[in-house]
């Protein structure tokens, strides 16, 4: 069994890439994770003896862990001269990219190992200056984004022809590594636990749609809202975020704002759902995959990894837009015309065992072992 030192941008909150370094965790019996800094609150309990931190911590607790950003360009330093470099033991080095952590392929050079990058995109506000104007509207935001998009492009630049293999968490991010990078890569959809996320036949379907995630401006929430208020269903909002206002200047006596819930309530009202909303363009997009599992198809713009997971009559609608206000038309539209009868459980169901936490451990085995 190789030994393998995982690589990972940093861990400040528990999202799906995190999702993805714990199960790489799972994949081997020896692995040992490398991050420049952490919310070490955040770190599973049998994770602990295996986490290697930077000295870039020092400068995360000063600055009282209540952002990240002015961090990020002291990523590639960290990854590059930190404690990977004296993983001399490892087989390979697995790396989690978004955006700065490729640089920990240069660790990998010098301690003479194979690398096999994970990634969840080429930095989509590095690379896409549309992307940067959604995502930032103040003029100091855009600013300092623009300068933080130049390194990072220049990080990727730099070790992207270093890697030994690549991989992408969904077609989509395949066609910006070949376009940005210039490389070939495979994907490996991301692991999703259908495991916790299943049917339950006691939780009859309601009258609702749902939206469930971080509401950021890149997931659109704020149209499917707008969507549902022209359509005239009821629609049900679970998460939180910078978005939040946006959201709510959109929403009618249709729509409510539930929060962050726990895992079991949130699972609940996905399950009793019509359908789940993802208006916005994801790199892969697991929440998706979450409801299909419990038995709810997935309403989506056609863009992104929804063209992996979303399947027209099987595992639910994909609609078209380009701008603002095409989204919401035709989202509402999809909204108005929308046929439960067209989906069953148990289809849903096989289709979201595709994306398993266990496929994905056997499929990122065999990229290894490859390289190894």
């Amino acid at each position: 069994m190789a030994r393998i030192a995982i690589a990972h941008e940093r861990w400040t909150d528990i999202a799906g890439s995190e999702q993805v370094t714990q199960q790489l965790t799972k994949t081997w019996s020896e692995t040992s994770v490398h991050v420049p800094f952490a919310k070490k609150s955040l770190i599973p309990e049998d994770l602990r003896d295996s986490f290697h931190i930077s000295p870039l911590q020092v400068a995360y607790q000063l600055i009282r862990q209540r952002t990240y950003a002015p961090l990020l360009p002291l990523v590639p330093p960290a990854m590059q001269w930190g404690s990977l470099r004296q993983a001399h033991d490892v087989d390979a080095v697995v790396v989690s990219h978004h955006a700065f952590a490729l640089a920990a392929v240069g660790a990998a050079q010098a301690i003479n190992k194979p690398s096999v990058a994970y990634v969840h995109s080429p930095a989509r506000w590095a690379w896409d200056a549309r992307f940067r104007q959604e995502e930032n509207r103040s003029k100091a935001g855009k600013a300092a984004l623009a300068v933080l998009s130049a390194r990072a492009r220049a990080n990727e630049t730099r070790w992207a022809p270093h890697v030994t293999s690549i991989v992408g968490n969904s077609s989509a991010v395949v066609k910006r590594i070949e376009q940005h990078w210039n490389r070939e890569a495979q994907v490996v959809h991301p692991p999703v636990d259908t495991e916790f996320f299943h049917p339950d036949e006691a939780i009859e379907k309601g009258d609702y749609f749902i939206s469930v995630g971080r509401l950021v401006p890149y997931k659109q929430v704020p149209l499917g809202v707008a969507a549902a208020v022209a359509a005239g269903v009821r629609l049900v909002v679970v998460g939180d975020g910078r978005d939040m206002d946006r959201a709510r200047a959109f929403a009618g006596p249709n729509v409510e704002f539930k929060g962050r819930l726990p895992g079991d309530e949130m699972r609940d009202l996905i399950r009793g759902a019509r359908a789940l909303l993802m208006p916005g363009e994801e790199d892969f997009g697991i929440v998706p995959v979450e409801a299909m599992a419990c038995g709810t198809p997935v309403i989506a713009l056609g863009k992104g990894g929804a063209l992996d997971t979303v399947k027209p009559g099987i595992s639910g609608e994909l609609f078209s837009g380009d701008g603002e206000k095409e989204v919401i038309a035709n989202l509402a539209e999809v909204l108005k015309n929308f046929d439960d009868s067209r989906f069953n459980t148990s289809t849903l169901r096989n289709w979201a065992e595709g994306f398993s936490e266990a496929a994905f451990r056997e499929k990122m085995a065999e990229v290894v072992d490859a390289v190894v």
